[in-house]
């Protein structure tokens, strides 16, 4: 029941604080993995990296992808109401207000304000991430793995599921036969 408090507790906290949606919160919820050592990097990178794949929300995909290793489909439930509820308390019962007041120079300072928090956090997720790929993969293959990434994304204007999909399949079937 105490790990089940700490989940909710550790995702409804993220997605109070992950300013701009789900990608925000990613480095919140990373925080708690780590401090609650409920994964490693690795599977928490897997997560994220699964969960972008998929189609929806990254935080809801996020909180199955932590909530269902920790106490499976229950920790799952627990992460997922966890992650949506801010959003709901926030929508239904702040909304009217902020709408009165979203031309507000205060209100515009603020948003202004938080933006470059955000961007170091998610610095900070992207950095911890790309060093447990080097580990595990060499510098090397991440190396191309990131020139080609970049490649099929900027130039090709691929869709990154599909350059995510694209590093699945290397990653699952021409990495083990290396």
């Amino acid at each position: 029941m105490i790990v089940l408090w700490e989940l909710f507790k550790s995702f409804f906290t993220a997605n109070i604080f992950g300013y701009g949606g789900g990608p925000a919160s990613i480095p919140l919820v990373f925080h708690e993995v780590e401090k609650h050592q409920w994964m490693s990097q690795s599977d928490f990178s897997n997560g994220i990296a699964l969960a972008n794949a998929l189609p929806g929300p990254i935080a809801t995909k996020l909180a199955v992808s932590v909530g269902y290793p920790v106490m499976g489909i229950l920790g799952s439930i627990v992460a997922i109401i966890a992650t949506v509820l801010p959003s709901a308390i926030i929508f239904i019962v702040i909304f009217k207000k902020l709408d009165q007041y979203k031309k507000s120079k205060v209100m515009l300072g603020i948003m202004l304000m938080v933006q470059p928090v955000v961007a170091m956090l998610m610095f900070s997720v992207t950095y911890t991430m790309g060093k447990t790929s080097i580990v595990q993969l060499g510098w090397i293959q991440f190396v191309i793995l990131a020139i080609i990434s970049y490649i099929a994304l900027e130039k090709m204007k691929y869709h990154p599921a599909l350059v995510i999909l694209g590093a699945f399949v290397y990653g699952g079937l021409i990495l083990p036969l290396l």
